[in-house]
């Protein structure tokens, strides 16, 4: 494939699949990255393909809860960078999102990274939350906020519960006044009872006396 072509739109970028591991590993291999401990995560990569069916360049995404790690960008030639970076970032950025991400970090010291993609460092309270899984929290890390998180669950869940014991409570109260007026309803009844009766009585006493 020329260079024309090689710097046209003519790409499409996707999520690695087994078949692409051979070019994988020379990519791997061309940017002096272990390709022995990327094998297992083959699946972390998203990556470019040219019209010529070959593998040009390829970026992986761990995902770890809500945030996500840019890690091991691998593009066989510079001269593409700026072509495929945006591109796989774009994908990357997609994925994140499909998957709820709150934060995206990465360790990768290209500009574009900070200067096009948003990168920067992570602020005090995004610190304190970085996950375990990707390592050591470095100063030389950067980060990326896709979205406000969400209200805590456990607080939601706390608020759940102690709605239904307000409402429970109140039914309670409702159920304990409506007993008392029940019975005052009994007794009017039986009272408008007895009076009826009395007077059926008082009335057949007087029609037998005449």
């Amino acid at each position: 494939m020329n260079e024309a072509n090689l710097t046209g739109n003519l790409w499409s970028v996707r999520r690695a699949v087994v078949d692409d591991l051979p070019a994988l590993a020379e990519l791997w291999r061309a940017a002096q990255l272990p390709a022995v401990n990327f094998e297992k995560n083959f699946t972390d990569f998203q990556v470019a393909e040219g019209t010529d069916g070959k593998l040009h360049g390829a970026i992986a995404m761990q995902i770890a809860g809500g945030s996500g790690r840019i890690y091991s960008e691998a593009i066989a030639d510079f001269s593409l960078a700026d072509t495929l970076r945006p591109m796989i970032w774009a994908r990357l950025r997609s994925v994140a999102q499909n998957h709820g991400l709150i934060r995206v970090w990465t360790l990768e010291t290209a500009p574009f990274w900070k200067k096009d993609a948003g990168f920067a460092a992570p602020p005090a309270e995004a610190r304190e939350k970085f996950p375990e899984a990707f390592g050591s929290l470095t100063p030389d890390w950067l980060m990326l906020k896709l979205r406000d998180e969400m209200a805590d669950v456990d607080s939601i869940e706390r608020q759940f519960a102690a709605f239904k014991e307000t409402e429970r409570a109140k039914r309670e109260r409702l159920l304990g006044q409506v007993k008392p007026l029940k019975w005052i309803a009994l007794g009017l009844a039986m009272a408008i009872f007895v009076i009826a009766v009395v007077g059926l009585v008082m009335a057949a006493k007087t029609r037998s006396g005449h």
